[in-house]
């Protein structure tokens, strides 16, 4: 259950983690980026994360359709 919501908070989060580390990266040492790398891991695992968050929303509409099918049936007869 908690699965989907830890999903969004991530890829809510995510960016500004990342905002984070280049201002950092600024600070500290502008004429080398090494924030690149940072961004490349974080860049896959946000667009693997929100793969998955659509996933879980195609499921769980597909058992709340499949819900309301069986109750509906149900009722007519």
């Amino acid at each position: 259950m908690f699965g989907p919501l830890r999903r969004v908070k991530f890829l809510v989060t995510a960016p500004f983690i990342l905002l984070m580390l280049v201002v950092i990266n600024l600070m500290t040492s502008p004429g080398e980026w090494w924030v690149q790398w940072a961004a490349l891991g974080i860049g896959i695992a946000w667009v693997i994360n929100l793969f998955k968050l659509i996933r879980d929303i195609a499921v769980l509409g597909g058992l709340a359709a499949f819900g309301a099918y069986i109750f509906n049936r149900n009722r007519q007869g």
